[in-house]
């Protein structure tokens, strides 16, 4: 529900209304307009009864509302105060009931339509009112005071409960659409800080598996065979920082997990230490790029840790990689080492190999990334896609 509804609703009920009423006292009207000064009963039901067609379709066109409710009302007042003025056979009215008392609950619900909550109440207090004058004159039917004051107070009370379901309808639709033009503005903020996250999280990824590993290998390499691979661990950084800069593809597209494993594969060979790569159950699995992206980022992140920390006094170290499709669209990768182990609790955050490059990337793209590691006990890094999926093997 919303304010617009609400003045939509009230609108047309008041248009529907009017037609009805207004139709109601056609007879009526056509019998006192011989009392009247001759074309005054015609004037009179040509201006009201043409201004509530009017008000009929601007409410039903959703055009000029106020405008249209406003002319009725005002229109109304001007017939009712011209009325007395207007009778010349007061005898003929004596016990009758002019027609206009019909259309004044018509008249004060336009009112509430059309002008502000004070001014609508006064309106509907102020024309019962005067009809409540008018009717205790000759031109009126000469009512006595106890039937006058009772037509009046009928017309106020009828007036004053339209008056105030509108009104009531009007503040909580204003509340309703206060509380969701916060709520907007609260999930605007928090995507951009959602979106601002995820571009962080993405180029501290960045940096450290490309830039800052470069660096490190560039750093410690002593022989031929190491300057070869920091040369092209150097070529493979400046690669990733160009394809930054291209838009990523959609999430709606999608890869074959085979993709995945070629690339991982291909990773392999960079490594100076081998890894025994498995690769099942793949055949018919798709998956969404992001996720693909997500899954091979963290993985060669996962080797490239494995590579750099894992050797220890424990002698060679046997390394797997394990590529498993799950389903129709999920995927499993086991990194696996028994080398040295850590503690990951132990690991400060400024280190950004598993929290950023391994943890938030996963989560990032719907996934989840577990580690399980114990000093002298090696590094099992677990990544799945979608998060939760139950494809690790105890």
């Amino acid at each position: 529900m919303s304010r617009a509804q609400v003045e939509i609703v009230s609108g047309r009920a008041l248009g529907a209304f009017g037609v009805v009423f207004g139709a109601q006292t056609v007879p009526t009207a056509i019998d006192q307009a011989a009392f009247l000064v001759d074309g005054a009963g015609a004037a009179m039901m040509a201006l009201l009864y043409g201004s509530i067609a009017a008000l009929a379709a601007a409410t039903f066109t959703r055009l000029a509302v106020r405008g249209a409710a406003l002319a009725f009302a005002s229109l109304y007042v001007l017939c009712l105060l011209a009325w007395p003025l207007l009778v010349v056979d007061t005898a003929a009215m004596e016990g009758e009931t002019p027609w206009l008392y019909y259309l004044c609950t018509v008249a004060t619900t336009a009112s509430v339509i059309a002008v502000p909550v004070a001014p609508a109440a006064a309106y509907t207090i102020a024309v019962p009112a005067v009809y409540g004058i008018v009717r205790l004159s000759p031109s009126g039917g000469d009512a006595g005071a106890l039937l006058a004051v009772l037509d009046t107070l009928y017309a106020v009370i009828l007036g004053v409960v339209v008056l105030v379901i509108i009104t009531m309808l009007r503040q909580a639709a204003e509340a309703v659409d206060a509380a969701q033009e916060g709520a907007l503005q609260r999930y605007d903020m928090a995507a951009r800080q959602h979106a601002n996250e995820m571009e962080r999280v993405k180029v501290d990824a960045l940096v450290h598996d490309s830039v800052l590993t470069t660096l490190l290998s560039a750093a410690a390499a002593n022989t031929p065979a190491e300057r070869q691979l920091a040369s092209r661990m150097a070529a493979d950084a400046v690669r990733r920082l160009d394809e930054a800069a291209v838009e990523v593809p959609g999430v709606a597209d999608r890869a074959d997990l085979s993709v995945l494993a070629r690339r991982l594969r291909g990773a392999v060979t960079g490594f100076s230490a081998p890894f025994i790569v498995f690769v099942t159950d793949t055949s018919g699995v798709e998956l969404p790029v992001e996720a693909v992206d997500a899954l091979s980022s963290a993985a060669v992140q996962a080797m490239v840790n494995s590579v750099q920390h894992a050797d220890g006094p424990i002698g060679r170290v046997r390394r797997e990689l394990e590529i498993r499709g799950v389903g129709a669209g999920g995927c499993v990768i086991e990194v696996v080492d028994n080398g040295s182990g850590f503690d990951p609790a132990q690991v400060p955050l400024s280190r950004l190999g598993l929290r950023v490059s391994i943890e938030e990337r996963m989560a990032n793209a719907g996934g989840s990334a577990r580690i399980d590691s114990a000093p002298g006990r090696g590094t099992r890094v677990t990544l799945a896609w979608p998060a939760g999926l139950d494809g690790g093997r105890p």
